[in-house]
């Protein structure tokens, strides 16, 4: 990796683990139909000027309605319950949970016809990460029952990340991502737009929540969905998937320092599992030896 790559794809980790950061101040004062607008809108209006400067727009176009279902189950869907779970879950809690995403993306591989989704390897990995999310569960629930229902939502989310992009990978090979999410994000701010206008604060925000809401959709959003598809080109999207790692554990530290979260039992115990668990189950083995 050059050190162009190296640096895009650090910048890329931190930008995708400080949205946890961003999200629990944002929620404490605005709603989540508000915060996800706030998140596309600005995302749309960065990503499809940037589409139709490259000429990569209206080839996406024809693709419409899988974009438009993966604009659901990347954004609609899995945003908002993200979000919404961060009014009872840690931030560190949340962003481990949605690192499990590789390890549903293997499910969904071997449903595709991926034999090397059975690999040993990667059996081994799905195993140890449904333990570590068996533990961070557990443990979670045990501190507060309340939460389960915030936990099981975030999970939802990353089986929806999951989905959404093996669904569009196989629907629309071929197509610009940058076209692929500006188009996304232009529909799920059609969709949020009348749910943002209903739940609009009724007193002025801090400066702390309204900054936290445009880093989501300036830094977390626009800036890092397009540095992401830069890295992408320049390193390839094996390489480009460990960007879940990094991005968690910032997402943990920053929890932290910033915000006073404490390292739990289960970030201490689970952390190390689902990493563990994610980059074994997202590792493709070199001949697809089937597991048993």
């Amino acid at each position: 990796m050059t050190r162009r790559g190296w640096g895009l794809f650090t910048l890329v980790g931190l930008l995708w683990g400080i949205p946890y950061l961003f999200m629990k101040v944002a929620v404490e004062e605005f709603a989540t139909p508000v915060i996800v607008f706030a998140r596309v809108f600005i995302g749309a209006a960065v990503l499809i000027p940037l589409a139709i400067y490259k000429r990569e727009l209206i080839p996406a176009l024809k693709y419409w309605k899988y974009i438009a279902l993966y604009a659901v189950l990347e954004m609609v869907i899995p945003w908002s319950l993200i979000t919404s779970s961060q009014r009872n879950l840690s931030s560190g809690v949340v962003a481990l949970l949605v690192a499990t995403v590789p390890i549903w993306a293997t499910f969904f591989a071997h449903r595709a016809g991926d034999t090397t989704a059975a690999h040993r390897t990667r059996v081994f990995g799905i195993a140890i990460g449904l333990i570590g999310i068996a533990l961070i569960v557990g443990i979670e629930s045990l501190n507060d029952v309340g939460n389960l229902q915030a936990l099981f939502g975030v999970l939802i989310a990353a089986f929806s990340y999951a989905w959404a992009v093996n669904m569009i990978t196989t629907k629309a090979p071929n197509v610009s991502g940058i076209a692929i999410n500006g188009l996304a994000m232009a529909i799920s701010t059609v969709v949020f737009a009348p749910f943002a206008l209903t739940h609009l604060p009724e007193q002025m925000p801090s400066n702390e929540a309204i900054l936290s809401t445009l880093g989501l959709g300036i830094l977390c959003t626009a800036a890092a969905f397009w540095i992401f598809f830069k890295v992408l080109e320049d390193i390839g999207p094996a390489r480009a998937s460990l960007v879940v790692y990094p991005n968690t554990a910032i997402a943990v530290v920053l929890g932290i320092i910033l915000l006073d979260e404490k390292l739990t039992v289960a970030i201490l115990i689970g952390l190390p599992l689902v990493l563990i668990g994610s980059y074994y189950a997202s590792r493709k083995p070199k001949l697809p030896i089937i597991a048993g």
